[in-house]
C-alpha cells in the first residue's frame, strides 16, 4: 500500500510518502489512521485529530469507513478551502 502525505500532514510525519503493509485487521481508512498513528511520534502528531484529516483512496475522496486494500494508494491531507 502506498501512502502519500500532503501539506502540514507531511510536515508532521516527516516524509512525503511511504510503502506500508498494515496487518489484515486494517480494512478501512479509519483503521489505517489508527495503525499509522503508532508508527512514529510524527505520525501520532499528524493523526492526533483525525477529523481534521481528509483522505483519498486511489484518487477518490474517501471517508473513514472506505475500504482499503494492499495495492491501493491512500493520500492524507488537510481540508481544502477556497473561494
Amino acid at each position: 500500500m502506498k501512502v502519500l502525505y500532503f501539506a502540514w500532514v507531511r510536515q508532521k510525519v516527516g516524509i512525503a510518502e511511504e510503502a506500508v503493509s498494515p496487518p489484515g485487521e486494517v480494512r478501512n481508512v479509519g483503521e489505517l489512521i489508527t495503525w499509522l498513528s503508532a508508527r512514529s511520534p510524527g505520525h501520532a502528531e499528524a493523526f492526533a485529530q483525525p477529523r481534521q484529516i481528509r483522505a483519498a483512496v486511489n484518487q477518490e475522496f474517501a471517508g473513514p469507513d472506505a475500504l482499503v486494500a494492499a495495492n491501493d494508494e491512500i493520500a492524507f491531507f488537510p481540508p481544502v478551502t477556497g473561494g
